[in-house]
């Protein structure tokens, strides 16, 4: 085994390399190329005129509509998928308002309007279909801002790379070796778990499990978002990434715990990015170490069901990883994989209820049929739990997201494929299709067919 992974270092080391960034929920697009060339010519203009002098104006609009016809149910509970035909719809709209303080310094801040609701009240799968969903949906438009962060980047070489397409960054080029400081509000998911092809529900895969690794509690609110501190160094070749950030105050809830130095979520990363033939590829190893208001199995089983949402008496640890890989095989074709794990011992506390999860899957552009602009989209992930877990739900204990009273136990496994095409500069449409078998990990259940329209608009 030592010389296995000496070996897998060895070859990390050698190949040539290629950094990459991905984005996670884009808020918007960089511009990219002559203004002409966009949606709106005179927009594209002022967007750089404005990041000349200093600023950062991009926004988004995205919207799904998402349904299933019904499927087999002989019985459910409170977190159940509704088994009778249902529909539901979600949009989101962002601006990002960027402004550059001195050299390598900027202050980003991103309000955002959401309304819609998910299946069921974005309930009754581990593997979510739609990462746009949050549990707490609205029929009325909400204003809430998810980023507002402060970001120092400070270069280490002389040497520049080309700008990442990241929109919550200026265009400029980059130091190739830097540090950046980033403190604020955000998505750790903007820093971490990346993925070439798999990390953005607005452009790639919508399935929650197909987004980040399914079985890592990652720390957040229940919209996904969270306070924190993040270092990153990076030259090309390696990055190291670690961060510090707040976590729920109760399950899944929408408050963060005002006790910051007895709760609070620890991530490092460490990756490699390479290029074989001059196709970019990267693996990320990452592991995350949370404290929280959860419980162990054994503890909800002493002080009763009813403690689900809040320990009464204590704060427990939990360990997570996450191993990701993407590879561009072609210029038209890549491939990824995740594997993610946490320790099972105690309840899942923020993203999902799940504790080991295998992903993979590929990506295809239209390059082949004068379409390069287009992307199909092919991906699945088996997720299974801890048997505290399973023990808990036989007994008939509901979770946050997950729970139907019963279980006759499997692995939940989902298959998700999309063809998204560029219907104009700026403006594409997706067509969504995912099988999800055992649900909630109950065989009694299901399996469930999902059918989804995508709509967006970025600039």
């Amino acid at each position: 085994m030592r010389r296995l992974a000496a070996a897998l270092l060895t070859l990390l080391a050698v190949v040539p390399a290629s950094a990459q960034t991905g984005r996670f929920q884009s808020p918007g697009v960089p511009n990219i190329g002559p203004p002409e060339d966009a949606l709106l010519p005179r927009l594209a203009e002022w967007q750089d005129r404005l990041e000349d002098q200093g600023w950062i104006i991009r926004g988004q609009a995205t919207f799904i509509l998402q349904g299933h016809p019904s499927f087999r149910s002989p019985y459910r509970g409170e977190a159940s998928l509704s088994p009778t035909a249902n529909a539901r719809n979600t949009l989101s709209t962002d601006l990002i308002i960027g402004r550059r303080l001195w050299h390598g310094a900027e202050i980003v801040i991103n309000p955002s309007v959401t309304r819609g609701f998910g299946l069921s009240n974005s309930v009754g799968a581990a593997a979510f279909p739609n990462n746009e969903a949050f549990r707490l949906g609205t029929t009325e438009p909400n204003l809430f801002v998810p980023r507002l962060f402060f970001r120092q980047t400070i270069g280490l070489s002389g040497d520049t790379v080309p700008p990442d397409n990241d929109p919550l960054r200026f265009s400029a080029p980059l130091p190739r070796e830097r540090l950046t400081f980033t403190i604020g509000k955000m998505s750790v998911w903007d820093i971490f778990d990346d993925n070439r092809y798999a990390h953005d529900a607005r452009t790639q895969f919508l399935n929650w499990a197909l987004v980040g690794g399914g079985a890592f509690d990652y720390a957040a609110d229940a919209r996904g978002f969270t306070n924190g501190v993040a270092l990153e160094w990076e030259n090309g070749n390696w990055a190291v990434r670690g961060g510090l950030f707040q976590v729920a105050r109760r399950a899944n809830g929408l408050f963060l715990d005002p006790s910051i130095t007895r709760a609070w979520q620890g991530l490092l990363s460490i990756e490699r990015f390479w290029e074989i033939r001059e196709r970019p590829g990267a693996v990320r190893l990452i592991y995350g170490h949370s404290r929280a208001r959860q419980s162990t199995w054994r503890q909800l089983f002493q002080n009763g069901f009813d403690t689900f949402e809040q320990n009464p008496n204590r704060y427990n640890g939990k360990h997570n990883l996450t191993l990701s890989f993407d590879q561009e095989v072609t210029r038209d074709f890549g491939v990824f994989a995740r594997l993610s794990w946490n320790d099972g011992r105690t309840q899942n506390w923020m993203f999902t209820e799940m504790d080991r999860a295998v992903s993979l899957g590929a990506a295809l552009t239209g390059l082949r049929w004068d379409r390069p602009n287009d992307t199909v989209g092919l991906g699945t992930n088996v997720g299974w739990i801890s048997g505290g877990r399973r023990r808990y739900l036989e007994a008939g204990g509901i979770g946050f997201i997950v729970g139907d009273g019963r279980l006759n136990y499997r692995p939940e496994w989902v298959t998700e494929m999309y063809y998204d095409a560029r219907l104009a500069p700026g403006i594409n449409g997706a067509l969504n299709y995912q099988l999800l078998v055992n649900p909630a990990y109950n065989a009694d259940r299901g399996p469930v067919h999902l059918f989804a329209l995508r709509l967006r608009t970025a600039f």
